[in-house]
C-alpha cells in the first residue's frame, strides 16, 4: 500500500507538471498496475477520485489565474489602441468634411463672382473694346501690359521691352515691371503661353478667371483661419457668409478687377492663416513646418505683387513684436518669423530690381531695432513686476529709436522720392499742418484716404457683424490683458489648456488676432481704403468667437456660473448661437444675394466707346495724349498710345505730372497751358465735362478748386471762398472757339462727355 501510494504521489506530481492529454495515460497505467486485492483496490479508487477532483479544481484555478495575469496588462493597451484609432478616424472625418466645405465655399464664391460680373457688364455679349472699358478706376493699365506680353514675339522679348519702356509715359523711359508691380501680368502671360488653352479660352477670360480664382482662395483662407481658431468648420462657413454679405466693404473686385489689391490680398490671407497655425500650441511638428513653409512662400509673393505690401507687413510685425515683448509666444517662433521677413524682403528686393523703398521700409527698421534691443536686453523677461515693466518701456524705446535711426540713415544714403510728400500728406491728414500744395490736398480728397462715413458702420451693424464683433473683441481683449498681467508677474504660459480653464486669452493665435484687428481697425477709422484689410478679418474673428466654446467658458468663468454646468452650457451656446445667426442671415440676405444674379443691369458707356474708336481710327500711333489719370489708363489700354501721366498715386513724379496736366481745368492763360503741354510732348489733350463742370457738395475736393488754391487764385474771407484771376477757366474758355485759344489748339473731336483738342505744332495767330 505504501509503495502504491508513493507511486500515486509521484504520478500526481508529474500530472501537475504535464498537460491533460499526457496525464490521462499515466492515470490509466497506474490503475492497471494496481494490486489484485479488492479492498485495496476500492480504497485506492476512492482516494484516486478525491485526488482527481482536487487536481481538476487546482488546474482550473491555475488556468484562471494564468488567463487573468495574461489579460491584465494587455487590456489597457488594447483599449488605448481602440480609442486612439477611433479618435483618429473621427478627426480624419472632421478634417475631410471641413476641407470639403472650405473648397466648396471658395468655388461657389468664384462662381458667384463670375456670374455677377457677366450679368453686371454683359461681359459675354460685348466686343473686346467694350469689355476692356469695364476695367474701371484706371485699372485697365495693368491689363494693357498683359496684352503686350501676349503680343510680343516671345516671353523674353516682352519682358525686356517692359523693363525699358519708353512708350508709356511721354518723354520718359521707365521700368514698368518695377514701377507698376507687373509680376502678376508676367506670370499670367507665361501661363497662357505654355498651357494648351489658347484655342479654347480668350486671353481676357483667362485673366479674369485667375483673379476670381484668387478670390476663392481668399475666402477659403478665411474659412481655414476661423476653423483653426475655433475648432469647428461651422465658424468658417459663418465667416464666408459674412464676407459675401458685406462684399461692398471687403473687396474691390467688383469694380476694378486688375487692381493690385485683388492680386495681393489673397496671398496675405493665406499668410495670416499659416501664421495662425504656426502660433498655435496644439499642432504637431509636421503641421508647424507646413505652416512655416506656407508662410514663407506667401509672404514673399505678397511683397512681390503689391508695392504697399511692406506697410501691411509692418503692422503685422508690430502685432508679433507685442506678443514677443510680453512673452506671449516662444522666442524660437519669433526668431523663425524674423527669418521669414528678412528672406522675403531680400528676395523681393532682388526681384524688384533693387527697389530702395524696401530698404527704407518700416518693417526692416522694426526688425533691426527689435533684434538689437533684444541683444542688449537679454534678461528683459526676468525679475519682479515693477522691474519687468520698466525693462519693457526701455525695450520699446530702444526698438523704435534704433528703427527710426536706421530708416533715417538709409534714406540719407539712398534717397527715396516718396517719403517727402507722404509725410506732408500725413501732417495735413492729422491736422498738424495746412498747405496749398496740390499733391497733398489731392491725396486728401481720394476716397480711399478719407475717413469712412457712417454708412459703413451701419452696414456692418445691419449684417449683425459689428455687435457680435464688439462682444468677442471685449472678451478676448480682457482675457489677453489678464494673461499679460500674469506673464509680467512671473507666471509661466500654459500650453496645455483645457476647456474648463476658461482662458481664451492664453492662446497665442487669439492674442495675435486681437492685436491684428485693433491695429488695422484703428487705421480703418482713419482711412476708408483700409477697411478692405480690416473687414474680412472682422468677419473671420467674429465667426471664430461665437463658435468657440472657450470664449463662452471664459465668460462663465468670470460670472462664476453654478446653476448650470458651464462646460455643457458653453458647448450648447457655441452651437446654438452660430446656428441662429446663420438661419437669420440666410432668411434676410439669401434672397438679396440671389437677386443680384437675376437682375440684369446694363453698364454701357457710349461716349467713352466713341472716344476710343476715334483715337484708334484717326490719331497717329505715335501720338501722346494728356488728360485725367483714370481716363489715360483706359486710353493706354485700348489704344496703346503714350500718355502724360498714369493712375499711380504712390509716385511723386507722376503726381506732379498729373498736376501739370490738370492745369487745363484751372484759370490759366492759353499760352501757359500750351507751354505745359508741349513740355510733356503732348499731341492731344482730352477735356472731360464731368471735371470741368463738376458739381459737388464737397467743393474743397473738386479738381478746379484744388488748382485754384494751389495757383493762388482764391482767397478766404469769413469762411467764404472767393476766386480771382485775370484769365477765365481754360476748359470753359477754349469751347468758345476764339483767339488766342484757337491759336494754340484745334478741336478735332467732341461729344457729350469729352472734347479732344490737338496741340498745334505751329502756332497760327488768328484775330
Amino acid at each position: 500500500m505504501t509503495g502504491l501510494r508513493c507511486r500515486k504521489t509521484e504520478t500526481l506530481e508529474e500530472e501537475k507538471e504535464e498537460d491533460e492529454p499526457k496525464s490521462e495515460p499515466k492515470e490509466h497505467t497506474a490503475h492497471v498496475n494496481g494490486p489484485l486485492n479488492p479492498e485495496d483496490d476500492g480504497r485506492e479508487s476512492t482516494d484516486g477520485a478525491e485526488e482527481k477532483q482536487q487536481k481538476d479544481e487546482g488546474e482550473e484555478e491555475e488556468e484562471a489565474a494564468r488567463k487573468k495575469e495574461a489579460n491584465t496588462p494587455e487590456s489597457p493597451v488594447k483599449e488605448a489602441k481602440r480609442s486612439s484609432a477611433s479618435g483618429f478616424l473621427q478627426r480624419l472625418v472632421r478634417v475631410f468634411f471641413g476641407c470639403l466645405a472650405a473648397v466648396a465655399c471658395g468655388m461657389l464664391y468664384a462662381f458667384f463672382l463670375s456670374t455677377y460680373h457677366d450679368r453686371k457688364f454683359w461681359f459675354s455679349t460685348r466686343q473686346d473694346l467694350e469689355r476692356e472699358i469695364t476695367f474701371q478706376e484706371g485699372s485697365g493699365l495693368y491689363y494693357y501690359y498683359y496684352k503686350h506680353m501676349l503680343a510680343a514675339p516671345s516671353f523674353e522679348r516682352g519682358f525686356y521691352e517692359l523693363t525699358l519702356d519708353n512708350n508709356t509715359v511721354s518723354g520718359q523711359t521707365i521700368n514698368a515691371v518695377e514701377r507698376l508691380s507687373l509680376y502678376p501680368e508676367l506670370i499670367m502671360s507665361f501661363l497662357y503661353r505654355v498651357t494648351d488653352c489658347q484655342d479654347d479660352v480668350e486671353p481676357i477670360y483667362f485673366y479674369v478667371g485667375v483673379v476670381f480664382g484668387l478670390q476663392a482662395v481668399y475666402v477659403t483662407a478665411l474659412f481655414v483661419c476661423s476653423w483653426v481658431m475655433s475648432g469647428t468648420w461651422v465658424a468658417g462657413m459663418l465667416a464666408v457668409a459674412w464676407y459675401v454679405i458685406n462684399r461692398a466693404d471687403t473687396t474691390k473686385v467688383d469694380q476694378a478687377i486688375p487692381l493690385r489689391d485683388n492680386w495681393a490680398l489673397p496671398y496675405f490671407s493665406c499668410q495670416v492663416a499659416a501664421l495662425t497655425g504656426f502660433l498655435s500650441n496644439n499642432v504637431s511638428s509636421a503641421t508647424e513646418m507646413i505652416c512655416y513653409l506656407t508662410m514663407s512662400a506667401t509672404t514673399f509673393t505678397f511683397l512681390l505683387v503689391w508695392e504697399h505690401s511692406h506697410y501691411v507687413l509692418f503692422i503685422q510685425g508690430l502685432c508679433l513684436f507685442l506678443l514677443d515683448s510680453f512673452d506671449l509666444m516662444p522666442p524660437r517662433k519669433m526668431a523663425d518669423i524674423h527669418k521669414v521677413y528678412l528672406s522675403s524682403l531680400f528676395l523681393a528686393y532682388l526681384f524688384q530690381f533693387q527697389n530702395p523703398a524696401l530698404l527704407s521700409s518700416p518693417l526692416l527698421s522694426l526688425m533691426i531695432g527689435s533684434v538689437l534691443a533684444r541683444y542688449f536686453q537679454q534678461k528683459m523677461k526676468m525679475g519682479p513686476l515693477v522691474a519687468r515693466v520698466m525693462k519693457l518701456f526701455l525695450h520699446f524705446h530702444l526698438v523704435f529709436t534704433t528703427g527710426i535711426t536706421f530708416s533715417y540713415l538709409v534714406k540719407k544714403l539712398i534717397p527715396v522720392s516718396e517719403s517727402d510728400f507722404i509725410l506732408k500728406f500725413l501732417e495735413v491728414k492729422f491736422g498738424l499742418n495746412t498747405t496749398t500744395d496740390f499733391v497733398p490736398n489731392f491725396l486728401m480728397c481720394q476716397e480711399s484716404l478719407q475717413t469712412p462715413d457712417q454708412d459703413f458702420f451701419l452696414r456692418l451693424t445691419q449684417a449683425s457683424v459689428l455687435p457680435f464683433y464688439l462682444l468677442v473683441l471685449s472678451v478676448c481683449l480682457l482675457s489677453t490683458l489678464q494673461t499679460i498681467y500674469r506673464r509680467l508677474s512671473g507666471q509661466p504660459m500654459q500650453t496645455n489648456l483645457k476647456l474648463e480653464d476658461g482662458r481664451i486669452g492664453e492662446q497665442p493665435e487669439v492674442i495675435y488676432h486681437v492685436f491684428h484687428t485693433l491695429l488695422f481697425g484703428g487705421l480703418a477709422l482713419l482711412f476708408d481704403g483700409m477697411k478692405y484689410l480690416w473687414t474680412p478679418y472682422v468677419c473671420m474673428f467674429t465667426a471664430f468667437g461665437v463658435c468657440s466654446p472657450e470664449l463662452w467658458m471664459t465668460v462663465f468663468k468670470w460670472l462664476r456660473l453654478k446653476s448650470i454646468h458651464p462646460v455643457v452650457l458653453s458647448l450648447i451656446l457655441s452651437t446654438a448661437v452660430p446656428t441662429i445667426i446663420g438661419f437669420s442671415l440666410w432668411r434676410e440676405y439669401g434672397p438679396r444675394v440671389l437677386a443680384e444674379l437675376s437682375d440684369l443691369p446694363e453698364f454701357y458707356d457710349p461716349d467713352t466707346v466713341e472716344l476710343i474708336s476715334w483715337i484708334r481710327s484717326q490719331a497717329p500711333l505715335a501720338a501722346v495724349f494728356a488728360g485725367s489719370p483714370q481716363l489715360l489708363g483706359t486710353v493706354k489700354l485700348c489704344t496703346g498710345s503714350a500718355v502724360t501721366s498714369l493712375p499711380l498715386y504712390s509716385d511723386n513724379n507722376l503726381l506732379r505730372r498729373t498736376e501739370e496736366t490738370y492745369q487745363v481745368y484751372a484759370m490759366r492763360s492759353a499760352e501757359d497751358v500750351y507751354k505745359i503741354l508741349t513740355s510733356q510732348k503732348t499731341n492731344y489733350v482730352i477735356i472731360e465735362e464731368s471735371i470741368c463742370n463738376e458739381l459737388s457738395l464737397q467743393k474743397s475736393c473738386r479738381i478746379k478748386d484744388l488748382l485754384d488754391i494751389s495757383n493762388g487764385h482764391v482767397i478766404y474771407d469769413k469762411g467764404l471762398m472767393y476766386s480771382f484771376s485775370k484769365h477765365g477757366r481754360f476748359c470753359q474758355e477754349i469751347k468758345m472757339n476764339y483767339s488766342p485759344y484757337t491759336n494754340y489748339f484745334t478741336r478735332v473731336f467732341w461729344n457729350r462727355s469729352y472734347h479732344i483738342y490737338k496741340v498745334n505744332s505751329v502756332i497760327s495767330f488768328q484775330y
